[in-house]
């Protein structure tokens, strides 16, 4: 890190010293420090500082006062030592700071409004500073024109306050020096005019909740080519730029890159999954947006009062710096109006309260663009000079003695001298006029100035005489403060008021009968600390209060108009000497007229300077009156821990200075107002067109009131208006969904609403009809164009029971739907039996159709706990019903039905009978019997070869013709993710609890499981009414129930590696309540893709222990094992549900063989089931021609298998028959499932996948079929048939003269495979030296070993000086190995180093590999042809070498087929011998190995192969 210059100009409240900078530098908690700088303000260090690191964190954090700013250049290198951490900076690098060339900015800031403000009883200031710039707490700094003027707070009807900015809108003026960045801040605003544009037709996308919504397709499809058009749009080049870093010209290529791709994507994108995709491509944009090198600092505007400052807003320089290049190149609110939410310091301000909502228009950039600037579009900017002119009084008489330390002219707080005459004209500038008195009555406005009514109050004040007598205090009337008042009887009404009743004593508070109150004066003031109600002779003061209301008369005027008419009050009767002047003193509060108490009078005088040239400077215009029009319906997702939702809640508009409430509503879960909010003849003060490109936010507050009236925010949401200046193309924009958001922008809930803001002119004013709205009850209702349908509809739920619920007694559940509730009675033995006693709850009210307006409905379990507490512990909320819409009388609707889990007598008894028969013969045949291969492999089919079937793992899987009655699903995903199986929850859903609103990393606190169903319901009382959803069960006999789980884990794939070597020893940890089954010593070694074939039998109670969680460890031997990951099965679902979950449909029902029926009860049974359970009468079996009569039709066994099945094992005609119609219904197959591992540590990250699948039997549906043997296939045991010859080497002379010999040895125990491979003699091989003669010869020896064991290479001895070709050599290689003979594979078990605790094992093909080579002395030997032998599929030998043909080896030929060379089986033949042909490969083609110019000869090798 090179560290250059840094300058220390501080920009905070206290006082500035000299510094001894030192810089300090924390990365990854490593902190290095520079040499300390004595009493310097810009500090040189010029060192650098190194940190040895492997990860750079990107951690910002905003920072209120602007520090300085450091000049760096970061270096990372990869480094394995570093010599000095400190080290002096070259002189070249240095340089480079030296010729930055500043240049000067200037920043212009318009206030427009100011609302939304908490009370400040002090008068008011706005600060506006970038760097040390504007800060006129920095006497370092020359001053600017940096900060508003003064100004009061005053309320504005409702609960705010306001800035009574009007027409008169302050400016400030900031110059400030900076170095030319516009060449990367271009790059940067094109980047965020991309992402701004993207984000806000996301939004306006999202915000359209119904998929059939006919404006959502022209929407995405705006969205499209806009980003297109976007992305094509080339960003400044970084290249050719002097200026540019190495940093700017890398971001700049992957800028590129990015907008290229996400054009690509824009133009290819499919209407699917819209919202996901966008956010997608959005996240990617803003990965690129963040600019490390952001040399401008922030523009901030400070809130002042009292001199200190209280609240602030960070404004990023970029987005408001002009580029001479255009508009799309300039920040996004350049020159444009924004709307800016202020706040408090870290630890500061009350909660839930905004300091201001603050409108500002700003532009920032070189000073030499400024000449034609123009901000606005109309109005007029005055700079004047101001001074204020005070008096004293004294001796009855106006002048400046008396004011002591106050000069005569000073500012506004009287603190600064500023006489007239000192006041000389700015370069470039002129005076225009004399200095006129220019009344301040924005500072004289009272804040309670909107109220229509105000309570007055006088204390009458009395003290003790020498006689002890009560008489009138020297101060006889007095406020609550003791500072003196006018006298009741002189309290005048003011014009625009009435008073209903006129002074009344004040006896509602601790007062004796006449309402005095009583106490002992303490010098100096003379008042009492305490005041008492009883009198008592040594209380030497007394007091009482009067009070009256004085109400507002309801004019012509508006508030504000009342208010405008007082700042332009003119009263031209005045001598000149008596006009302006205002009453009071500092500190406290001014008045027009004088007051009794009055000893301070002051009036303000001001100056006008004019430019010498004139600049189009912003101006202002004045926008006459616009009508605001704000259609709220309904707010939803509002999740409260108070057992009724919400209290009394109301919506509280606010629109700059106005506000506005709804009527409050009862306690709802989804509180609709259905209401339209109207603000008639707004004052802005604005451009009609200005407000149209950037309108004012309109802000919705959701409140609710408790039973003591205290009101509570809840949260708010802020938009901006459609605005409308020409009322004939006017058109009611529709309501969407906008995200309530709470402190620290947590969004807790949604509302549904519009609003539209039109410019109100005369000749509106005449066709206001035209825009009237419904008006009932009191309040305006909302357009009929855009108010919903209501209809009736009945909501039936499915209340099953509550799961995983900590630390709950007695739970019930409360259900809340818009005004309605019902609720469960509570659980009583929750421990034993958490579900609920009654199963159907039922209720109807009127609700909207459209699925834009859908109600939500809220879940809510409360716990009764001692002395009839009531506790809400966790709640869920439905956001919409949509999804659970039916109708009752459709003629293939079924409604759910429980399933049944258990068995009547007649069922036992055939259950006993069929335990006793059936697989006692079934076990007496053989469950494990192998099943004989067609091709005669000596060798059985298990279920391994169903899985390999079905996933094709095997390249040359067993030729097995009966495997398509014995073939299972292998699910790529959780068997709930199969879409056909609706989540396992087609009886009954998993609602997730949370004790508040669900975020990322919300827990989960318990579930609930139910199901709702809503149709429609007949409004008159004698229409019929549709049948019922859910059975009503009086009993719920089959739960709890005991269950037998059998679970197989089949094998893990992708696991992340857990080890230094990149693997993993995984082991399988089962957890099902209490219970807990595994064995560590049981691990897989030295692999991420482990093979387990392990099945766990566990017993359970089913709801009480339902979650089983599968979890896979790693295996360390000191350290503790690392948990890989885990996934977790509802096994309630499971049996629950209505597709045979519980148990996967065999594709057969075999009544023996390792295939066997696993299931408790056979397919006639499960059928029958099946169709009680969709309400269908039994199935009707005819033996005589093997027919059943379901569901209405007649299905006959000969349509399933038109020929007799010659498989073994397989049952009745009748079980069959059942077996394939249950095929037909969609329930769950024979499977294996997939499921997705996550860790704790690293959540939502995919740590690997899990093969396996689960069993469910209850133990009252009688016992199950036997187990499935999953366990991993092992090599057979084979040894040699003798000993001779054992070694490999050459053999004695034998009397064969052709071929090669394959033999295989019978089976026994304790010795592996052996393949013997004597190699005779070669033919017509490739002559490759030169003898002296010039004749070819080759020195030919032969070198073999076995796929996967190069390691066990062999080779013959050399048969020297070939001639021909020829070669003899009767050499035998001999090869030991373990062969899978089910897969066709080789089993390789060794350990990787010495030091591995486990061996890895690995599988290849038995492929045996001859090569043929010419050995040479003083050369490499060189290669003339080699020969691949499958021994599972090898092509049959020729008799002679002129036979060889390299058409042998073709396996598969395409043309002609009649050509196809015979291939057989070493594993069945057991011994082969002949020729067979040697390849090269020549010019990328395989040939024979021929000399050139010789005869086409085929050259072959003679060998004679054993297997053994």
């Amino acid at each position: 890190m090179l560290l250059s210059q840094k300058s220390f100009n501080f920009l905070f409240t206290e006082k500035h010293y000299s510094v001894s900078p030192m810089l300090e530098v924390e990365l990854i908690g490593e902190k290095l420090k520079t040499n300390v700088q004595t009493k310097t303000e810009n500090p040189i260090w010029n060192q650098i500082l190194t940190f040895q690191i492997q990860i750079i964190p990107n951690s910002v954090k905003d920072g209120l006062a602007y520090r300085g700013r450091v000049f760096l250049e970061l270096i990372t290198h990869i480094k394995s030592h570093q010599d000095s951490r400190i080290k002096d900076l070259s002189s070249e690098v240095t340089s480079v700071e030296k010729h930055q060339n500043r240049q000067k900015y200037g920043l212009c800031v318009i206030f427009l409004s100011c609302t939304m403000m908490p009370n400040f009883k002090d008068l008011i200031q706005f600060e506006v500073s970038i760097g040390h710039y504007g800060n006129k707490m920095d006497q370092n700094y020359k001053p600017l024109v940096s900060t508003t003027q003064y100004s009061p707070v005053i309320y504005d009807g409702n609960i705010y306050h306001y800035v009574p900015w009007y027409n008169t809108k302050p400016v400030v003026a900031v110059t400030s020096y900076w170095e030319d960045v516009s060449f990367r801040m271009n790059c940067l605003n094109l980047l965020h005019f991309t992402r701004d544009r993207l984000k806000a037709n996301l939004d306006t996308l999202k915000s359209m909740r119904n998929p059939r919504d006919p404006a959502l397709l022209p929407q995405w499809e705006k969205l499209l080519r806009e980003l297109a058009e976007d992305c094509k749009r080339p960003l400044p080049c970084m290249t050719d730029q002097p200026k540019a870093t190495e940093l700017d010209k890398k971001r700049w290529q992957l800028r590129s890159v990015l907008l290229q791709e996400l054009a690509q994507k824009a133009k290819e994108a499919k209407p699917r999954d819209m919202v996901a995709t966008v956010e997608g491509w959005l996240y990617r944009l803003n990965a690129v947006l963040p600019e490390p090198q952001m040399s401008l600092p922030d523009v901030t505007i400070w809130l002042i009062c009292k001199e200190q400052r209280v609240a602030y807003a960070q404004v990023p320089a970029h987005s408001i710096l002009f580029s001479r290049t255009g508009a799309l190149h300039s920040g996004s609110f350049c020159g444009k109006t924004q709307t800016l939410l202020l706040q408090y310091p870290e630890g500061e301000g009350q909660k839930n309260t905004l300091p201001a909502h603050l409108r500002v228009c700003m532009w920032l950039g070189n000073v030499t663009d400024s000449r034609d600037l123009q901000l606005l579009r109309q109005g007029e900017v005055v700079v004047y000079a101001e001074t204020y002119e005070n008096q004293a009084k004294y001796k009855d008489q106006w002048g400046q003695q008396g004011l002591y330390r106050c000069p005569n002219f000073s500012d506004v707080m009287g603190h600064k001298a500023l006489p007239k005459e000192d006041f000389k004209a700015p370069h470039g500038w002129h005076w225009q006029g004399q200095w006129t008195v220019e009344p301040q009555r924005r500072l004289l406005l009272d804040t309670d100035i909107n109220k229509s009514q105000v309570l007055e109050e006088v204390y009458e004040n009395q003290h003790r005489d020498t006689t002890g007598a009560w008489v009138p205090a020297a101060i006889p009337n007095t406020d609550m403060d003791g500072q003196p008042v006018e006298a009741r009887e002189n309290v005048r009404c003011p014009q625009g008021w009435h008073v209903r009743k006129n002074w009344t004593v004040e006896l509602n508070h601790a007062v004796d009968d006449e309402g005095w109150e009583y106490g002992v004066g303490i010098p100096p003031s003379g008042l009492p600390r305490v005041w008492n109600s009883v009198e008592k002779t040594y209380y030497t003061c007394r007091r009482r209060r009067w009070a009256r209301m004085r109400y507002r008369n309801h004019g012509k005027l508006s508030h504000e108009q009342e208010t405008l008419s007082f700042l332009q009050l003119h009263h031209p009767s005045l001598a000149e000497e008596e006009q302006g002047w205002e009453y009071g003193t500092f500190g406290s509060k001014f008045h027009l007229n004088p007051q009794p108490q009055s000893r301070f009078r002051r009036r303000c005088w001001h100056r006008r300077l004019a430019p010498n040239r004139h600049k189009g400077i912003a101006p202002i215009f004045l926008l006459e009156g616009s009508l605001l029009f704000c259609y709220i319906y309904q707010a939803r997702n509002l999740m409260s821990n108070q057992i009724h939702s919400f209290q009394e809640p109301f919506i509280r508009l606010v629109f700059l200075n106005h506000s506005q409430c709804t009527q409050t509503l009862r306690s709802s879960a989804a509180p609709t107002w259905a209401q339209t909010l109207i603000f008639q003849h707004l004052l802005l003060y604005e451009n009609p067109q200005d407000t149209k490109e950037s309108p004012p936010l309109v802000v919705l507050e959701l409140w609710q009131r408790n039973s003591q009236g205290k009101e509570s925010l809840w949260g708010r949401s802020m938009w901006s208006p459609v605005v409308w200046l020409d009322v004939q193309n006017r058109i009611l924009p529709p309501m969407r969904w906008h995200p309530l958001v709470k402190e620290l922008e947590e969004e807790e809930g949604e509302i549904l609403a519009s609003c539209e803001l039109i410019l109100e002119t005369e000749s509106l004013r005449e066709k206001l009809p035209l825009l009237s709205v419904p008006w009932k009850n009191g309040v305006y209702t909302l357009p009929k164009s855009i108010q919903p349908t209501l209809k009736k509809m009945a909501i039936e739920i499915l209340v099953w029971g509550l799961r995983n619920m900590k630390q709950v007694r007695s739970p019930q559940l409360l259900v809340e739907c818009w005004e309605e509730s019902l609720q469960t009675e509570p659980i009583r033995d929750f421990q034993t039996n958490p579900n609920f006693t009654e199963s159907v709850l039922f209720l109807t009210l009127f609700m909207p159709t459209e699925e834009a307006y859908a109600l939500p409905l809220m879940l809510k379990v409360v716990d009764n706990r001692d002395f009839g507490q009531q506790t809400v512990v966790g709640q869920a909320s439905v956001d919409s019903l949509q999804p659970y819409f039916c109708d009752p009388w459709a003629r293939d609707y079924v409604p759910p039905w429980r399933p049944m889990l258990s068995v009547n007598k007649y069922q036992e008894l055939l259950g006993y009978l069929y335990e006793k028969f059936w697989f006692k013969s079934s076990t007496a045949e053989g469950q494990n019997d192998p099943l004989p291969c067609q091709d005669g492999y000596e060798h059985e089919v298990d279920w391994w070869s169903k899985l390999f079937w079905a996933t094709g793992d095997l390249q040359k899987p067993l030729k097995y013709t009966d495997k398509d009655y014995h073939t299972l699903k292998v699910y790529d995903c959780e068997l709930e993710a199969v879409p056909d199986f609706q989540g396992l929850q087609d009886f009954c859903q998993t609602f997730r609890l949370y004790q508040e609103q669900p975020k990322l990393d919300s827990p989960v606190v318990g579930e609930f499981k139910g199901l709702f169903r809503v149709y429609p319901f007949p409004e008159n009382p004698e229409a019929p009414k549709p049948p019922h959803q859910f059975l009503v069960w009086p009993q719920k006999e089959d739960f709890p129930q005991q269950c037998l789980v059998r679970v197989y884990v089949v094998r893990a794939i992708n696991l992340q590696p857990q080890d230094t070597n990149g693997l993993c020893d995984p082991y399988v940890i089962l957890k099902l309540g209490q219970t807990k089954l595994g064995n560590r010593d049981k691990y897989q070694p030295n692999t991420l893709d482990p093979i387990f074939g392990m099945m766990f039998e566990l017993s359970c109670t089913i709801p009480l222990e339902k979650d089983l969680e599968i979890q896979l460890y790693d295996f360390d031997l000191l350290s503790p094992d690392d948990k890989i990951g885990a996934t977790v099965i509802d096994l309630e679902n499971r049996l629950l549900s209505g597709f045979g979950a519980r148990c996967g449909l065999s594709k057969s029902y075999c009544q023996s063989g390792p295939f066997r029926w696993r299931d408790q009860m056979p397919p006639s049974f499960l059928l029958e089931r099946h169709a009680k359970q969709k309400g269908l009468p039994p199935p009707l079996f005819n033996p005589e021609d093997d027919s059943v009569f379901y569901n209405g039709k007649k299905f006959k066994l000969q349509s399933f298998e038109p020929k007799p099945p010659t498989t073994h094992y397989l049952g009745p005609k009748k079980e069959r028959l059942a077996l394939y119609l249950l095929h037909t219904q969609g329930l769950v197959p024979e499977h294996v499932e997939t499921r997705t591992l996550y860790s704790d540590s690293q959540p939502g990250i995919d740590q690997g996948k899990v093969q396996m699948w689960v069993d469910i039997f209850p133990k009252k549906l009688g016992p199950p079929g036997p187990p499935v043997n999953i366990k991993p296939r092992k090599p057979k045991s084979m040894t040699c048939t003798g000993t001779e010859g054992s070694l490999a080497g050459p053999l004695p002379s034998q009397g064969c003269s052709w071929g090669a010999i394959l033999s295989t040895a019978s089976e026994h125990s304790g010795c592996r495979y052996e393949l013997r491979c004597v190699i005779w003699k070669t033919a017509q091989v490739d002559l490759k030296s030169d003898t002296l003669s010039m004749d070819n010869i080759s020195d030919i020896y032969v070198k073999g070993w076995l796929f996967g064991l190069e390691k066990d290479m062999q080779k013959t001895d050399v048969h020297y000086r070939s001639l021909t070709g020829e070669g003899n050599f009767n050499w035998r290689f001999i090869f030991t190995l373990d062969y899978l003979m089910a897969e066709h594979v080789c089993v390789l078990s060794q350990k990787d180093y010495i030091w591995s605790l486990d061996p890895t094992v690995m599988k290849f093909p038995a492929r045996l590999i001859i090569q043929v080579w010419d050995n040479d002395i003083f050369s490499p030997d060189d290669f003339l042809g080699v020969l691949e032998l499958d021994l599972s599929d090898m092509p049959l030998p020729a008799r002679h070498a002129k036979l060889c043909s390299i058409r042998m080896m073709d396996a598969d030929p395409k043309w002609p087929y009649f050509l196809h060379h015979k291939h057989f089986s070493l594993f069945k033949k057991k011994t082969v011998t002949g020729w067979w042909p040697c390849q090269v490969l020549d010019g990328g083609k395989w040939r024979l190995s021929v000399g050139a110019g010789e005869d086409v000869y085929c050259r072959g090798l003679l060998c004679h192969i054993t297997w053994l």
